[in-house]
């Protein structure tokens, strides 16, 4: 008889235990199916080069990383770097979760390498009054590249965009428009022409109104109804690094680098300029080191600077000046010269630069003429008690001229020697 009652209780604790790990279960299920989805809106508000391309493509992976439905990104950007834009839509096409773009607020823009960030989106919609085109690559000076390169570069861009356009079933033939023709639609034209998905006037609405589409072509199912919308903006380090890529920076601290070094050089002693120059030279580097440089334009720019600061000391009456202001000119409008527009150094720029120098390097060389054809003037008993050095033909070279000297002991060249006495143009003088 014990035997059965104990049996009946351990199927009793069983039973119970069985219930309980299913009410659980199921309330743990109906909270994580009652949680909203949480989708992370990143605002890309920027030019787009290797520090916006780095900081894009960590929150990307990041948000995978956190567990993100799916990612917007607020999208209004002028163009960029193609190497950098590359990056951007490999980690976009990559993506284990599904990208959004929105191109918004009202005014933005996605144009030159941010329609490629656009075409690859999983889900691409637009703000009213917003644009989008622009494509055709130019060369550094802001024109058309030139015969064969240009046939190169432009059929390379185009299939580009159009493989974008046809994997996610848009408009190809806008797309080859877009890099051939620099074609540019408002919102609703782009919709109209199915170059976009959609239009939405916010992010909250585009995931209300994309809630239940599969996109084309990895075929995710967009949940995002409802969903908690975090957003990510670049910080302020992003944008220091950022600017510290614009061109004309680059070009004002080089400058000053290469000026604040070579003056110490020739003034040693003075320590500030020299610090300065090697903080401007250093930081100039940073921007040096990302943008497409043209080695040719930053040697003329060496040049120029090594010139100007050598007619300072050396009596060329300007000739070092004039040639300095040219390589200066030359150097500072080729130094980017494979950069797209928004990375081109200012022509404004270069002009002031030059005038100003040209300016300053005149009023300098001016005053030193002056001075130097300023005869000397000095009592005659003023070189009494002061050393001079001995010269070929018994001169003796004391404060920047040469006097006949006397001495009762043989004197030889190089030899300093103590002046005692002044007698017309003849100094009487002993060995120091």
């Amino acid at each position: 008889m014990r035997r059965p009652a104990l049996l009946h209780v351990c199927l009793v604790v069983c039973i119970a235990f069985v219930a309980t790990a299913a009410v659980t279960a199921g309330a743990t299920a109906s909270r994580t199916a009652a949680a909203p989805p949480r989708v992370l809106a990143i605002h890309f508000s920027a030019d787009i080069n290797p520090v916006t391309q780095d900081w894009l493509t960590s929150r990307l992976e990041r948000a995978v990383v956190q567990g993100y439905a799916a990612v917007v990104i607020v999208l209004d950007t002028p163009g960029g770097l193609q190497e950098s834009m590359r990056k951007i839509v490999a980690t976009e096409l990559a993506l284990p979760i599904p990208v959004l773009v929105w191109v918004g607020p009202g005014g933005a823009r996605a144009a030159s390498a941010g329609v490629w960030i656009s075409q690859a989106a999983d889900y691409l919609a637009m703000a009213p009054n917003t644009n989008i085109g622009s494509s055709t690559p130019i060369d550094g000076g802001g024109s058309n590249i030139a015969s064969d390169l240009r046939r190169k570069v432009v059929n390379d861009a185009a299939a580009s965009l159009r493989g974008l356009a046809r994997t996610h079933g848009r408009n190809v033939a806008w797309a080859d428009a877009a890099v051939r023709e620099a074609s540019n639609l408002t919102a609703g034209e782009a919709l109209k022409a199915n170059v976009i998905d959609a239009m939405a006037d916010d992010v909250p609405s585009l995931l209300r109104a994309v809630d239940g589409a599969k996109t084309k072509p990895r075929g995710f199912v967009l949940h995002t109804a409802g969903a908690v919308i975090d957003t990510s903006s670049p910080g302020f380090i992003t944008r220091f690094l950022s600017t510290l890529l614009d061109p004309n920076l680059v070009s004002l601290l080089f400058l000053a680098g290469l000026l604040g070094i070579g003056f110490e050089i020739f003034h040693p002693g003075v320590v500030l300029p020299g610090a300065l120059g090697a903080i401007s030279l250093l930081t100039a580097l940073f921007g040096l080191s990302v943008l497409p440089l043209s080695w040719g334009g930053l040697a003329l720019v060496a040049l120029g600077v090594g010139l100007l600061i050598t007619d300072l000391h050396v009596p060329t009456h300007g000739a070092f000046t004039i040639s300095g202001l040219i390589a200066l000119a030359v150097g500072l409008s080729t130094l980017f010269n494979g950069a797209p527009a928004p990375y081109r150094t200012s022509a404004w720029l270069v002009v002031t630069i030059t005038i100003v120098a040209g300016g300053f390097w005149s009023i300098a060389i001016g005053k030193g003429l002056a001075a130097r054809r300023q005869p000397v003037e000095m009592a005659p008993d003023e070189l009494v008690g002061l050393e001079g050095v001995v010269r070929d033909g018994g001169f003796v070279f004391v404060h920047g001229e040469l006097w006949h000297a006397e001495s009762d002991v043989p004197l030889h060249p190089g030899d300093h020697v103590h002046i005692e006495a002044q007698q017309g143009l003849t100094l009487r003088v002993r060995p120091s």
